[in-house]
């Protein structure tokens, strides 16, 4: 009898960018997370069961045991770098950049820059490898409007079309790294179910690749 795996996604993009790819795989979620009061979600496959978490929670549940597998965002998993987590697949789906950005044609500071984000330790560390010390001041929404208070000289945000912030009044400034979302794994997983999971990873590479051949 095969052994369960439980798969833990977020709401929004990356769970309507993960449909398809589990959809090639013959996985269907039964339950609705928008309706259903469930938890645990079926899927039309038995051995298979969807926990629907917080983007942010996705790989402490995986790296706990609360789910075998996940699906979560780079820009998350660097907020997680001491993680106990197996990351065998860029699955290449909900693509964007995390970058630094402020008001347009603003004059840089010399002095200590307060930034807004909820990115504190990949701000950190990229801040620090610039050698320029910042304060950082942690939001979880509506960054953009750090600057325009006067909150913040800049703010660290996912940018994808940039839309949001040319409409505030913002621009990107500099790149800190390209973002896409990643299959994680928990590690004793990988060993009591080596067999399930290493054929999920096999399988949904072939589905990866073809995606993006066509």
């Amino acid at each position: 009898m095969p052994k369960s795996l439980t798969l833990a996604l977020s709401k929004g993009r990356i769970y309507n960018e993960t449909l398809p790819l589990l959809k090639a795989l013959g996985i269907e979620p039964i339950d609705d997370p928008d309706i259903s009061r469930k938890l645990i979600l079926s899927t039309n496959q038995p051995d298979i069961n969807l926990i629907i978490v917080r983007a942010s929670n996705v790989p402490i549940y995986v790296e706990y045991g609360g789910a075998d597998i996940g699906v979560a965002g780079k820009d998350v998993l660097l907020e997680h770098p001491k993680a106990e987590l197996y990351e065998p697949v860029d699955l290449k789906i909900a693509c964007c950049k995390l970058m630094t950005a402020g008001p347009i044609n603003a004059v840089m500071k010399t002095s200590r820059l307060k930034v807004a984000t909820k990115f504190v330790e990949s701000t950190r560390r990229f801040y620090a490898k610039q050698g320029q010390q910042v304060e950082i001041i942690k939001l979880y929404g509506s960054m953009e409007l750090a600057p325009l208070v006067g909150m913040a000289d800049q703010i660290v945000d996912v940018v994808d079309t940039g839309n949001t912030l040319r409409a505030n009044g913002l621009e990107p400034i500099k790149h800190i790294a390209n973002i896409s979302s990643r299959l994680i794994v928990n590690k004793a997983s990988m060993k009591t179910k080596h067999t399930a999971i290493q054929n999920f990873i096999d399988r949904i590479c072939h589905v990866v690749k073809e995606h993006n051949n066509d």
